[in-house]
């Protein structure tokens, strides 16, 4: 996508009345290693653009993030943020919501051996779930949307979700690293394998865990 056609697809998007379209798996977009953002588009273009997809994210339910490739952009450009419905749950697990954080042209290394599993979904591949392992702690360098160059750690959670969303601006989805034999409705996932487990989930689908 050239900067014309970038600049003018932006704009288009953050004209639009209605939340973003999400793009679904299948659309190649969601398969193209985005483009490293160098000033592309305006300051105000980009910052209209970031409020649109925290917009889009924070009233689509149970979104944790939102990759530019999910709109329709090839862009190296992410939000993400902890939705209120999940942080009593994960300060009752000892962990920190992860606030509006915006990611631009990210890049993580891992902090630590640790790896774990859980179920994650795409909003991109709606109404499915499978169980993914990743790091468990991770150190991220990224730059925010004042072009600040920036360093954080993240663990747990915030570790999967900065992971899952730069793994769409590197043209993957979660299911390139899932296992597959856990692959569920999310429906399933909420009745079947949240009260039981994710331990029972291996042993009654057949997987392996970390």
């Amino acid at each position: 996508m050239g900067s014309s056609e970038l600049a003018d697809k932006v704009a288009q998007l953050i004209d639009t009345p209605k939340l973003l379209g999400l793009v679904q798996a299948g659309d190649p977009v969601l398969r193209q290693k985005t483009a490293h953002y160098d000033g592309q588009l305006d300051d105000d273009v980009l910052r209209r653009l970031i409020a649109r997809m925290r917009e889009t994210m924070e009233q689509t339910r149970h979104a944790v993030g939102l990759a530019a490739p999910q709109v329709g952009l090839p862009l190296r450009l992410a939000v993400l943020a902890t939705p209120v419905e999940f942080s009593a749950r994960l300060i009752e697990s000892g962990q920190q919501p992860v606030p509006f954080t915006v990611l631009i042209n990210p890049s993580y290394k891992a902090a630590g051996r640790g790896r774990a599993a859980n179920f994650e979904g795409c909003l991109s591949v709606d109404g499915w779930q499978a169980v993914v392992t990743r790091h468990e702690r991770i150190r991220l360098t990224r730059e925010d949307e004042t072009g600040r160059r920036l360093v954080d750690e993240h663990a747990g959670f915030g570790a999967r979700i900065v992971q899952h969303e730069t793994d769409h601006l590197d043209g993957m989805l979660y299911l390139d690293r899932a296992e597959l034999r856990s692959l569920s409705t999310t429906d399933q996932v909420a009745q079947r394998w949240g009260a039981a487990g994710l331990a029972a989930a291996a042993e009654q689908l057949g997987f392996r865990l970390p």
